[in-house]
């Protein structure tokens, strides 16, 4: 079966609410409350999205994410009532696109879920479209960098080569693209890539650095994402 979201909690009553609780807005969940509970839930089923703890009796939400970021592309959101910066910074890096602490508000959790699955629906609506820069546009004789985003498949190609990329990896790219060539405020890319205000800087930053890793031939030296300190970053193309 497909599912909009699984939940990977080991707190079974708080799984099993927040399921509930979904299900009364028609956002179809499960719930398992191990590892290998996750594990075999993908073997016969499908999901848009996973909420993921990091204790988990069985094991690490941390390895989970690893593991399932080996063959899928579908956004992570991690729960946990671990609280420092280390953790959360750690969960970012390793391939999760967002992170709730517990305790976390049903209706909060509920909104950041659907405005992950507006944007999926949204990518599948655009089919096989991508997002193409003028290729053929020169400066001075010389020719610009040629960037293509692909939505279906959460993809980049930068200059004939295929990115592949992670779920907020890509929404935060195709945001800096649609604003392209203009500086956009970070609050602005808050509120159209997390569909919200209310996170750090940190989040922001380590999204950006794994972007740089995967786009630019020195990340340390970027050409293509340019940082506007205290105000935001551009897409220069």
């Amino acid at each position: 079966m497909h599912y909009n979201c699984l939940i990977v909690d080991d707190e079974t009553e708080l799984a099993k609410m927040t399921a509930e609780y979904f299900k009364m807005f028609e956002v179809s969940t499960e719930y398992v409350v191990s590892a290998a509970g996750c594990y075999d839930f993908f073997k016969e089923n499908t999901a848009d999205l996973v909420l993921l703890d990091i204790n988990l009796g069985d094991g690490s939400g941390f390895d989970v994410c690893k593991r399932l970021r080996e063959d899928m592309q579908l956004p992570i959101l991690f729960i946990s009532a671990r609280q420092s910066d280390d953790d959360v910074l750690i969960a970012l890096s390793i391939g999760g696109d967002d992170y709730v602490k517990k305790p976390y508000s049903l209706s909060v959790l509920l909104a950041k879920v659907k405005v992950n699955l507006k944007r999926i629906e949204q990518m599948k609506a655009s089919g096989a479209k991508a997002r193409v820069p003028e290729e053929s546009a020169k400066e001075n004789g010389d020719t610009l960098c040629k960037l293509t985003l692909y939505a279906p498949t959460m993809a980049a190609v930068l200059e004939g080569k295929r990115i592949p990329l992670k779920a907020k990896e890509y929404a935060l790219l195709d945001c800096l693209y649609r604003h392209k060539n203009t500086i956009v405020k970070k609050e602005v890319l808050f509120d159209e890539v997390w569909g919200d205000t209310f996170f750090s800087d940190s989040t922001l930053n380590v999204h950006i650095r794994k972007l740089r890793e995967k786009l630019e031939k020195d990340p340390n030296s970027p050409e293509l994402i340019k940082t506007v300190w205290g105000t935001g970053y551009y897409l220069e193309i």
